[in-house]
């Protein structure tokens, strides 16, 4: 197995969450981790950090843009690319806090050049830097540093 970007897929058809982990391993750029339901989806995203989350509108257990809600208001930040049927309101899926939504059925070559998008604009936000005189603000990081006095000065959401 490889070092790669880590992916969550959220999906009970078990045929998709196969087919689609072994494209993405396929490629020796990306590692998968699955789950079938919204509660093991949300435990797994407080467990650990995805690169880009993939995930269904269609759980068992629960709907998944209340999935996404949840998520975002836990703080995940990865991008999250929902899988709406044909028939979906995707403005419900984007509302919800998705980046974005490809509809079933779809290509895997469009849904694998979406997911490079979005991590490598993700890794470049959360890369960003700003320096001012003798500060230098890291937002990903919620840190303020004085490289002249040496002080970090940790910031709040507010």
């Amino acid at each position: 197995m490889t070092n790669g970007k880590q992916i969550l897929i959220i999906d009970d058809d078990t045929v998709l969450v196969e087919m689609l982990s072994e494209q993405l391993r396929l490629h020796e750029e990306f590692t998968t981790v699955s789950a079938a339901s919204g509660a093991e989806a949300l435990e797994l995203s407080k467990k650990d950090y995805y690169d880009v989350i993939i995930l269904d509108v269609g759980l068992p257990d629960m709907d998944g843009r209340g999935v996404c809600r949840l998520m975002r208001r836990n703080g995940v930040r990865s991008p999250i690319i929902m899988l709406p049927g044909a028939d979906a309101d995707t403005t419900l899926d984007l509302e919800a806090g998705a980046s974005d939504y490809i509809t079933k059925p779809f290509r895997v070559g469009a849904l694998m050049a979406r997911l490079r998008a979005y991590i490598r604009q993700h890794e470049r936000r959360d890369a960003t830097v700003i320096t001012i005189g003798p500060y230098t603000f890291q937002p990903a990081d919620k840190l303020l540093l004085n490289t002249a006095e040496n002080k970090k000065v940790r910031l709040t959401d507010k």
